[in-house]
């Protein structure tokens, strides 16, 4: 089997999983508990909160562990809303945000709340003059993620953080597709609020993060949306996942190490993929080429349909044609038919995720196996 969906998650590195079985075996103490043995599973805690926010250059305390990146989106915008005064009741997001993001607007506005959706060009990129319009002295936050999840596709995050503080608004990213692959550090972009998940960069699934800054002159105040303990410094209850946290920590340190290597590694495999594939006649790349991750490709076949393409290679590649999160969803991806307006290459294309385990041999294979099955499925067309 050949996995090539390392945006939907990734291995887990075996160097997490010796950090972590400790904790899921002798060291299995409360971390919240004050006797020896949950003191010492704390202090593991403490060390890899700040190895996450060593990460993302941010102090310890204003990470605050989740089960995940989804959590964090809602205990970050839920938790805003609930805090806003009534002035402030306007969000601008795009319209090729993850769910877990689009769907917690829409919640939000059930409740009161004015969402705009941004569209975005042709290559996947926000209009900076565009995005300025919308931007005004009402607004609450600027939520915009880093990384697109299905294109790669880099937005100019620290360009749209200037425009929503100009304004006395706060700055948001969904990173999940960026932290631990590239450098993603709260400052430099000028980041307000981030979440993140560890199974994106060689970690365990269940674990994830949320950043938001505490100091001044952009300072968050959130309303928990669980109650019952004042753990994470009251913003969310429940005790601790020191398995995952200990993962997480490990997967960031890891990461912090490794990133530049993994990089240039990773992106001539994406590269040499990618130009096998363009090679088919009428493929195309789907996103912007420049500012792109480096591990993502995502590409349309004229006259293919793609969920049969999935289903046709599902015993030799490990492929999607959307987010794993809508995969089930029969739909055409959102995000292409933002960027194409096109639902026929909505419905032909595929994307591409090699990552830190794949080889030059698994991307010789995969190039010569789609070639072989995109021609076929033509031929029957």
């Amino acid at each position: 089997m050949i996995y090539l969906d390392n945006n939907a998650t990734t291995k887990l590195d075996p160097r997490v999983l010796e950090a972590m079985m400790p904790f899921l075996t002798e060291e299995y103490g409360n971390p919240a508990s004050n006797h020896a043995f949950g003191v010492s599973v704390n202090q593991k805690v403490r060390e890899a909160r700040e190895q996450v926010a060593n990460l993302i250059g941010c102090e310890p305390f204003e990470i605050t562990f989740t089960s995940g990146a989804t959590e964090a989106i809602n205990l970050a915008l839920k938790g805003l809303v609930g805090t806003a005064t009534p002035v402030r009741r306007h969000i601008v997001t795009c319209q090729t945000e993850h769910s877990a993001v689009l769907d917690t607007c829409r919640y939000l506005e059930t409740q009161g709340v004015d969402v705009t959706y941004l569209p975005v060009q042709p290559d996947g990129l926000i209009d900076l003059e565009a995005a300025k319009q919308h931007i005004r002295p009402t607004t609450l936050v600027v939520s915009i993620m880093l990384v697109n999840n299905e294109t790669g596709v880099i937005q100019p995050i620290k360009e749209l953080a200037a425009m929503a503080h100009e304004q006395g608004a706060l700055f948001m990213s969904d990173a999940t597709q960026a932290v631990g692959k590239m450098p993603a550090l709260v400052n430099d972009l000028s980041i307000d609020l981030m979440a993140f998940s560890a199974h994106k960069f060689y970690g365990p699934k269940g674990i994830g993060a949320l950043y938001s800054r505490s100091r001044r002159p952009h300072k968050v105040k959130l309303m928990p949306l669980l109650h019952g303990g004042g753990h994470e410094r009251g913003l969310r209850s429940g005790t601790l996942n020191a398995p995952g946290i200990v993962g997480i920590g490990k997967a960031a340190a890891i990461a912090q190490r490794e990133m530049k290597a993994d990089a240039e590694r990773i992106r001539a495999l994406r590269d040499e993929l990618e130009k096998a594939l363009l090679g088919i006649p009428g493929t195309q790349v789907n996103g912007n080429s420049t500012y792109r991750l480096y591990n993502t490709t995502n590409l349309s076949f004229d006259g293919v349909d793609a969920d049969a393409l999935v289903v046709a290679l599902k015993d030799s590649i490990m492929l999607t044609n959307g987010s794993a999160c809508l995969s089930n969803a029969h739909k055409p991806s959102h995000v292409l038919l933002a960027m194409t307006q096109s639902t026929d290459k909505a419905f032909s294309s595929v994307r591409y995720s090699p990552g830190r385990f794949t080889t030059i041999a698994e991307i010789t294979e995969a190039s010569n196996v789609v070639a072989s099955a995109t021609h076929l499925m033509r031929s029957y067309s």
